[in-house]
């Protein structure tokens, strides 16, 4: 071969092989795709909610703001996940009120039985007025029942909310060490009947005691008033309820 091809051979062969490398480099250096972010639809309502509230003073939000105390902040919470649907809120509850009230508001007041989602918490001032616990016994079952007949007729709408300690609270340290001791035991009995009926009758119960319970070492979860839950309190209220709500209303 003369040397003028042979160079001319060469030359060529070196710039295929570059080709080449080059080639193989930017393969390597392509970044892969990021797959698609998959948004999990949420599960259609109704275009409309009603939600009734009954309770006492933990209902109506003693010592906070209107729309701080729970019933407000699920409402809110529920507004955001379905933006396609109307939320409205009655609220059947006043501070001191034991089950006698609650039953008696009811019948008072007569609403109608079209709600879509019930919230229960009652108890603590039969507790706290020594109403006596045969009373709760009896009473209980009958304000669910209400609840019950108020949610569509249908168990299934209705969520039983456990009974906060005031132990835990500025308020509660008045009564010195044997008497927390004593309104926690009380509450517990309180709060392990109900929990226990609503097992009984396939009823939602959510407990939120333990969260109360933290007042005194964490003293954000408690109202100016010393003794009923903050707004953060309550927030933690709907972060358990919350998902109870939403099985309820997607059911």
């Amino acid at each position: 071969m003369k040397p003028q091809f042979r160079q001319i051979v060469i030359v060529l062969l070196s710039i295929f092989l570059l080709s080449c490398s080059s080639d193989e480099t930017a393969l390597e250096t392509v970044t892969p795709n990021t797959p698609p972010v998959i948004q999990i639809p949420v599960t259609p309502i109704s275009s409309s909610v009603n939600y009734l509230a009954l309770g006492d003073s933990y209902t109506i939000g003693q010592s906070v703001c209107e729309t701080c105390r729970f019933p407000e902040q699920l409402k809110s919470s529920l507004k955001k996940k379905y933006t396609q649907t109307s939320f409205s809120l009655k609220v059947i509850a006043t501070t001191g009120w034991t089950t006698t009230n609650l039953i008696s508001a009811i019948s008072q007041q007569n609403p109608e039985p079209n709600y879509d989602l019930v919230t229960l918490l009652i108890g603590v001032n039969n507790q706290f007025q020594e109403r006596g616990f045969s009373l709760y016994e009896k009473e209980f079952p009958e304000v669910v029942t209400k609840a019950i007949m108020l949610a569509k007729g249908d168990k299934k709408n209705v969520i039983v909310v456990s009974i906060p300690d005031y132990a835990y609270t500025p308020y509660g340290m008045m009564y010195g060490t044997a008497g927390r001791t004593k309104i926690s035991e009380e509450i517990d009995q309180y709060n392990t009947f109900a929990e226990n009926y609503c097992k009984t009758n396939n009823i939602v119960f959510v407990g939120i005691t333990d969260i109360t319970r933290q007042g005194l070492s964490n003293p954000n979860l408690v109202a100016s008033d010393g003794l009923h839950p903050s707004e953060s309190a309550y927030a933690l209220f709907v972060e358990r309820i919350l998902p109870k709500a939403k099985a309820v209303l997607q059911d």
